[in-house]
């Protein structure tokens, strides 16, 4: 619930009622934030118990996919997307060997052997070939 709040803002607080009620209404305050803090959660306890035990086992059927969606919250649509259109392959555009380097892993992708291997090169006195469209 105060997953975001941390000793610096409770330091914080605790100063500002310091000064806001003074120093002797300060343990009376923190002592009733205590017990309503200890009724609210027993409130929610109780009612879960309540909602589990008239539900029986369909509770934890209703329970799942309110966990997926709690799940949600961490969602990344760019790991999705690489995930499914490239079923989680490391180089999908194979360009880790460009320029004749080597995937990292050692294994050979399918875009590497793919590519057509470069031409020989011409002897000596051998005119290059000539594409008249081009040209």
């Amino acid at each position: 619930m105060f997953e975001s709040v941390g000793w610096g803002e409770i330091l914080v607080l605790i100063v500002a009622g310091l000064f806001i009620l003074g120093p002797e209404r300060l343990p009376e305050a923190a002592a009733w934030v205590g017990r309503s803090m200890r009724k609210v959660r027993d409130f929610a306890s109780g009612a879960r118990n309540q909602l589990k035990d008239e539900m029986g086992p369909e509770f934890e059927d209703f329970r799942k996919p309110l966990e997926d969606l709690r799940e949600l919250r961490n969602f990344d649509p760019k790991r999705v997307v690489t995930k499914h259109l490239f079923d989680d392959d490391p180089d999908p555009l194979g360009l880790n060997n460009i320029n004749g380097t080597a995937p990292a892993n050692g294994h050979s992708t399918a875009a590497a052997t793919s590519q057509p291997s470069s031409p020989e090169p011409l002897k000596p006195g051998e005119k290059p070939p000539v594409d008249p469209d081009a040209t």
